[in-house]
Order: C-alpha cells, then sequence, then structure tokens
C-alpha cells in the first residue's frame, strides 16, 4: 500500500499551487491513470512519490508518503543525461537485478517488452536508440527488480504499435499497483481502473483533484453528465432569480415611491407603509440567503483552443511529394531499409507506422527536407526530439513574435492564453516547461503560419487525453497534406487517409482495422 496525505506543492518561481492538502490510497492491483493539462503538475507528483529530492530545485512541498515496506520503481519522461553515453550493456550492468538474474529471466522479460534477448548485451550507445527503444530498455529494467509499485511517465511515448499492446497486458497482468501518466487514450481506456485529475483553474490559480475509482471512459462520461445537469440546475435557478428581483425591485420601486410622496396629513397610511418596506427589507434578504445556497456553476478546466485560419486549400491534383531512396540508413550508419518509395498528392493526409528503430524518425526527418526546401510548398516540421526545432533560451512571447513589435506581442499573448499559458509562464524559458506545452508552442506556432503541408513526427505524443480529441480535430480540418509518423491508434483512425508500415523492404501501404491492430 502507498498512502500520500495532507500534499502540498508549490512551483517555486511562480508560487503556483500545483497540488493543495492531497490524499491518496493506492493498493495493490489498482491501476491509477494521472491525467490533466499539460504543465499540471502530474511529473512532478509523479517524481515527489518517487523520490522528494527529485522537485526540490524547483518546486516545495509538504506531505507524507507512507509505504509497507513495498519497492518502488520510476521510469522518468526522459532518459537521465547521465545515462546518454553509456552503452546498452554499461547501462544495465550497473543495476543489482541485471547482475543477479538469469538467463530465463532476462529471457522472460525480454519477451514481454518485444526486445532482443541480445539487446542486453549491445555496445550501442543509449542515445543512439530509437524513443521506443530507450523506455523497453528502461522498462526492462524496473521489471528485472521485481518492483512492488510501478510509477510511469510516459511509457507509452514513442514505442511502437506491438509494443503497446504488450504494455497493455504488462499493466494489466502485474500483480502490484500502477501508478502512471500517459496520452495514449487507447490504452488508459484498457488499463486503468482508477482516474486521478488533475486541473488548474482560474487562470491556475486554483488547484483542484478528482479521484475516481472507475475507468476512464466511464469516468469522463460521468463526468461529462454530471457537469451538464449541474449547468442546467444552476442556470435554471439563475433564470428563475432574474425573475423574481424583477418582481421584487418592481415591488421595492413602489413602496419607496409611495412613501416619498404619501402625505403628512396620512400617518395611518405612512405606518402601512412603513411595515411594507421592513417586509420588502425582509424579503431582500430572504432572496440573498437563496443566492448563496445555489447550486454553482461547474468549473473545469477547457482543454486548449487552436485554429488554423491562414491556410489556404490544397488543389486535390498538387503533387506534394513523389519520394525514392535507394537506401535507409541510421545515424551511425546501419542499414534500416531499402527501395522506399513515397507518393502524396493533395490534402491528404499520410501515417507511416513500423516497429522501434526501424527508422520512422530518420525517413521523415528527411522527407521534411525536401519539402523545406520546394518553393512550390509552404511546409513545417514537428520534429520528435523538440529540441531540434524549439529555442530553448527563448520565452514563448519572444518565440512567437520575434519582431517584439507591440502589436504582435499582444496577439501572441491572446493565443498563448488559449494554450492555456499563464501570463508568467509566457515569460519563462521555453526550456522550463513540459513535453506538451513545448508540442503546444509547436503547434500554435504552426497554425500562425500559411503552411500547406506538415510533416509531423509524434504530433501527438505530449497532448493530455483531455486536449487529445481537440488536437485531432484540427488536424483532420487541416486544408493541407500531412505527412506524419505516429503510434497514436486515435490519431491514426481519426485523422490518416492512408498508413503505410516502414520494415526493411521498404514503404508498404496497409489496411488499420477498427481493432486498432495492424493487418
Amino acid at each position: 500500500m502507498l498512502q500520500i496525505q495532507s500534499l502540498t506543492i508549490t512551483h517555486r518561481k511562480d508560487l503556483r499551487t500545483i497540488l493543495n492538502n492531497f490524499d491518496l490510497v493506492l493498493n495493490r492491483g489498482d491501476k491509477a491513470v494521472l491525467v490533466g493539462e499539460e504543465g499540471n503538475g502530474k511529473s512532478t507528483l509523479l517524481k515527489w512519490i518517487y523520490d522528494p529530492r527529485l522537485v526540490e530545485d524547483y518546486a516545495d512541498a509538504e506531505g507524507i508518503r507512507t509505504t509497507q515496506g513495498e519497492l518502488l520503481s520510476y521510469l522518468p519522461q526522459e532518459l537521465r543525461e547521465e545515462d546518454q553515453e553509456k552503452t546498452v550493456y554499461g547501462y544495465f550492468s550497473e543495476l543489482p537485478a541485471f547482475q543477479e538474474a538469469n538467463p530465463s529471466e532476462l529471457r522472460k522479460t525480454a519477451a514481454e517488452l518485444g526486445l532482443p534477448e541480445e539487446l542486453f548485451y549491445s555496445d550501442q550507445k543509449m542515445w543512439s536508440l530509437s524513443g521506443g527503444e530507450r523506455v523497453k530498455v528502461q522498462m526492462a529494467g524496473l521489471l528485472l527488480g521485481r518492483p512492488d509499485i510501478l510509477l510511469l511517465d510516459e511509457p507509452s511515448n514513442d514505442i511502437d504499435l506491438t509494443t503497446l499492446r504488450s504494455l497493455e497486458d504488462l499493466i494489466n497482468r502485474f500483480p502490484g499497483a500502477v501508478l502512471y501518466i500517459s496520452h495514449d487514450e487507447t490504452l488508459i481506456e484498457r488499463t486503468a481502473n482508477r482516474v486521478i485529475l488533475l486541473e488548474q483553474l482560474r487562470r491556475k490559480t486554483v488547484s483542484r483533484v478528482t479521484v475516481a475509482n472507475v475507468p476512464f471512459r466511464s469516468f469522463m462520461e460521468e463526468r461529462a453528465r454530471a457537469f451538464d445537469k449541474q449547468k442546467q440546475e444552476a442556470y435554471s435557478e439563475r433564470r428563475e432569480e432574474k425573475k423574481a428581483l424583477e418582481r421584487f425591485r418592481r415591488i421595492e420601486q413602489k413602496v419607496e415611491s409611495d412613501l416619498r410622496n404619501i402625505s403628512r396629513q396620512d400617518p395611518a397610511g405612512g405606518r402601512l407603509l412603513k411595515k411594507k418596506m421592513k417586509a420588502v427589507k425582509s424579503l431582500e434578504k430572504r432572496y440573498d440567503r437563496e443566492h448563496e445556497e445555489m447550486t454553482e456553476v461547474p468549473e473545469e478546466e477547457s482543454p486548449i483552443t487552436i485554429r488554423f485560419e491562414q491556410q489556404r486549400e490544397m488543389p486535390a491534383g498538387k503533387t506534394v511529394i513523389e519520394y525514392s531512396l535507394p537506401e535507409l540508413k541510421a545515424p551511425d550508419g546501419r542499414l534500416l531499409a531499402e527501395n522506399i518509395g513515397l507518393s502524396v498528392r493533395g490534402p491528404e493526409k499520410i501515417c507511416i507506422i513500423g516497429d522501434n528503430g526501424s527508422g520512422k524518425t530518420t525517413l521523415i526527418r528527411k522527407i521534411a527536407e525536401e519539402l523545406l526546401s520546394r518553393p512550390d510548398l509552404s511546409a513545417c516540421y514537428m520534429s520528435q526530439n523538440y529540441e531540434e526545432t524549439l529555442p530553448y533560451d527563448e520565452t514563448p512571447v519572444e518565440y512567437l513574435a520575434p519582431s517584439g513589435k507591440k502589436d504582435d506581442v499582444t496577439a501572441v499573448r491572446t493565443y498563448l492564453g488559449s494554450m492555456k499559458y499563464t501570463k508568467d509562464e509566457m515569460f519563462h524559458p521555453i526550456r522550463e516547461f513540459s513535453g506538451g506545452q513545448k508540442a503546444k508552442l509547436l503547434l500554435l506556432k504552426i497554425s500562425l503560419t500559411a503552411a500547406d503541408v506538415l510533416v509531423l513526427d509524434e504530433p501527438t505524443r505530449n497532448f493530455s487525453p483531455l486536449s487529445g480529441p481537440e488536437v485531432r480535430g484540427i488536424l483532420q480540418k487541416f486544408p493541407g497534406a500531412i505527412i506524419s509518423v505516429s503510434h497514436d491508434r486515435k490519431f491514426i483512425t481519426e485523422v490518416c487517409d492512408r498508413v503505410y508500415r516502414l520494415s526493411s523492404n521498404g514503404l508498404k501501404e496497409i489496411e488499420f482495422e477498427s481493432d486498432e491492430r495492424i493487418s
């Protein structure tokens, strides 16, 4: 059992309360998902639970964490810098659990995660692994330690579709407790039996946490119904209050008018009107009490708001790309695939899928280079590695309004507000933001251009399950062409017209079935 009592976390830089007096009990068998908009403190909470020292450099935390001797294992959102230059074997050899594991245990762990068994002994540098391979290597290290509680920060990021299914099975079969963050709505719907929603209301001045012991889809449906019912009751009461107050004001004005105009020669009439005025004042107090007891209009943290407004319609017959590549090689020279060909015309929306390490990111980067150099197209590229395209030392305002002109800055601040950035955050260095906040910046930057082609590497990987539907809707309505790499099953089914699978033999168009498996 993991118990958290009276936890309050405050962001030190802007004094924003991330959590306020938060309590939680996590029992064996619980599969609890942490959800909330980007920057709401999900990763901070997970870090504090694992080791409070991980948040000491940027947050103040007070609270009690209690276990009954359980072993906690933690998967960070990003590989630690000190592990980047290690070989895979060097990474594993520093884990006591790896040293103690016998060959059958290694074989079983590798099979669970879809890892080749020989990878345990590989001299390949950790940084050179694909994003999904890095996640799987770290997960293997955790599982070898036989933990009682898993704390997973975005375990579904970057892993291929086959491994996503394995991850779902792993979470469901895990005998202990799992507390995890994920933006993969399909994985959440298939695994979580508890939902912890972190919200920041009133321009991020009020923190609210909702804990529900139901699956995610049930939680969202019940929450929507409860909000709708409460809204209807609140608005109905306010309509009735408005009518009652209008009647009251008419009576009050009539009595006040009669009092002003009554003759001094009519003392009895004056006494009667004063009694009426006393009754009017009593009625006013009653309305004040009733107003305080009215159903509150429910508060919720609305998803992001963004629109593509400057983009022009892509002609249906326009050749976007006729791409041919005899050989696709990794940065270290390894041959990944041969005989690659891709043809895109008009406003098609294409998705490339494939196993981790198959070269999807390498391929889409090459496609982006060709499209960005085309004079007849306006292309934008969203890299999986945000550091490639975002100036980390600039603020969001500096990035989006480089001219510094007052009108440009004012417009950009309005756009940032629609993406749920606070006034303080607009002037923080980009490097301080969460992955989701960085993704929002890139998407906002793209929306402010006249792009007619988007090249997107895992575009939805860091958007919350609350913002995910909004982002998918935006991209689905984009009037130009989209060439993407994604493992997001809802993105693939809702946005993409055609799906290609990358293997060593090149690209092959496939049917992506409704049950979200690959044919």
